[in-house]
């Protein structure tokens, strides 16, 4: 059995970081439709920055923009360790703010 080259563990390095970004964005893809249903059925008007957040992954801007899946990816890891637990009283709040936390972030980040 032969060893690895460096350029064979950059690649699979490369290709685990893709996967888990593809994740992701299948993920929040997700989440940003059920926020704008959300929004729906509790017949609000969604802020404009929730919104873009939303449409950056409904639309998949981020095929278009390199970088900002990593960005976005980024904060939600924070986002993960730095808010409450989820819990049904409390999950529309959380979703709001993490999605006005990627819409800073895209603004911050110059995507927007």
């Amino acid at each position: 059995m032969r060893r690895r080259t460096i350029e064979e563990k950059y690649r699979d390095t490369i290709r685990k970081q893709q996967k888990t970004l593809e994740e992701s964005a299948a993920h929040e893809y997700e989440w940003a439709g059920d926020l704008i249903y959300w929004y729906g059925l509790r017949k609000e008007d969604m802020p404009s920055d929730e919104y873009r957040a939303c449409a950056f992954f409904l639309n998949k801007e981020f095929q278009r923009k390199p970088g900002s899946l990593t960005l976005l990816y980024e904060m939600y890891l924070r986002c993960l360790t730095e808010l409450p637990e989820t819990t049904k009283e409390n999950a529309f709040d959380i979703l709001r703010f993490r999605f006005k936390c990627y819409a800073n972030a895209l603004k911050a980040g110059g995507f927007s």
